[in-house]
């Protein structure tokens, strides 16, 4: 049974999400699809490219993201108080750049300034607009639907891309953010098409090393959004460090495991609260013993409340990690 998005997602109020988009269809989104041998490894550059235009026109910090075969993830902080803060100006030039006037298929500059004019002589249509830059859903629909129309033209074909409604999962404390931005970056490790984060191509990991190798300042900045303009939130951790730890969760093994490597582990998980082994338990669970929510027992409690449950899926297994910290 599904959960109205409004009780999930506060539309007054900041927050961090997990999202998940799937093909509904047997025609991959990208990569080599094997059953007519066409490559559709191009249209992970159309999703990237898209995150990155969409975090700069939205009131959404972007986290974390890893463009798979046949589904997205991507890990935002929504924020519609940033939006709430912006000139009519500032939400009308927005707009147009997220919905640009176009003649012949091409953008027509004089149209979208006309366009801008237009909408900042309506008051109530610029009210909207401004609560749609602070939509999760809006977002995500901005994403979605431009790769679906160019998906199915490409393929000559009409009707469903996507599921019916992406997968939404609220991030409710700073060690389900990180655990859910480490296994987001590391899908491609977990799917066995990379070998370590340098090769995974089309995730925020991949951005962020490039980041720290060209701007060694970067490394030892507290972790943020990579369009780091708009969220000015930081995490407790430094980018370099975050690095290290999604590097370090990648190589960890079973100590009983032929080739286990011993590592030394990560300054942070202390911070967080947590062992080596509830670390791995609660990244590894993110989307099997999590569904609405991830977080501890306390916060997992009060969502559930907050939307009218008595019981989310998830906090029998934040329970148990908590007893295993006690034991």
């Amino acid at each position: 049974m599904t959960t109205a998005r409004s009780l999930l997602v506060d539309p007054e109020s900041p927050g961090f999400f997990h999202c998940i988009s799937r093909c509904v269809r047997r025609a991959w989104l990208c990569g080599m699809d094997p059953y007519n041998g066409k490559t559709y490894e191009h249209r992970r550059d159309w999703v990237e490219q898209r995150l990155l235009e969409l975090a700069d026109i939205f009131a959404v910090g972007l986290y974390a993201y890893a463009v798979m075969s046949n589904h997205v993830h991507v890990v935002v902080r929504i924020d519609p108080g940033a939006a709430a803060a912006w000139s009519d100006e500032e939400v009308a030039e927005r707009w147009v750049r997220l919905f640009p006037a176009t003649t012949d298929g091409e953008v027509d500059s004089r149209a979208c300034r006309l366009k801008e004019q237009t909408l900042l002589g309506n008051s109530e249509r610029v009210a909207v607009c401004r609560q749609r830059l602070g939509s999760l859903s809006w977002f995500m629909r901005s994403l979605n639907e431009p790769i679906a129309r160019r998906a199915n033209q490409e393929d000559s074909c009409t009707g469903r891309f996507w599921e019916g409604r992406y997968k939404c999962q609220a991030l409710l404390d700073e060690a389900a953010v990180l655990s859910c931005m480490s296994y987001v970056d590391l899908n491609p490790i977990r799917a066995g098409i990379a070998e370590n984060l340098e090769s995974s191509l089309h995730t925020s990991a991949t951005r962020r090393i490039a980041t720290i190798r060209s701007n060694a300042r970067a490394a030892s900045q507290s972790l943020t959004s990579i369009n780091a303009s708009l969220s000015p939130d930081f995490l407790p951790i430094s980018t370099e460090d975050y690095v290290d730890l999604i590097d370090w969760t990648a190589r960890l093994t079973r100590p009983d495991k032929p080739g286990h490597i011993e590592l030394t582990e990560p300054p942070i998980l202390r911070k967080l609260g947590l062992t080596e082994r509830q670390w791995h338990q609660q990244l590894l669970g993110t989307e099997t013993h999590y569904w609405r929510a991830i977080g501890n027992a306390q916060s997992l409690m009060e969502k559930a409340a907050a939307i009218g449950q008595s019981w989310l899926k998830g906090i029998g297994n934040a329970q148990a990690l908590l007893r295993r910290q006690a034991a």
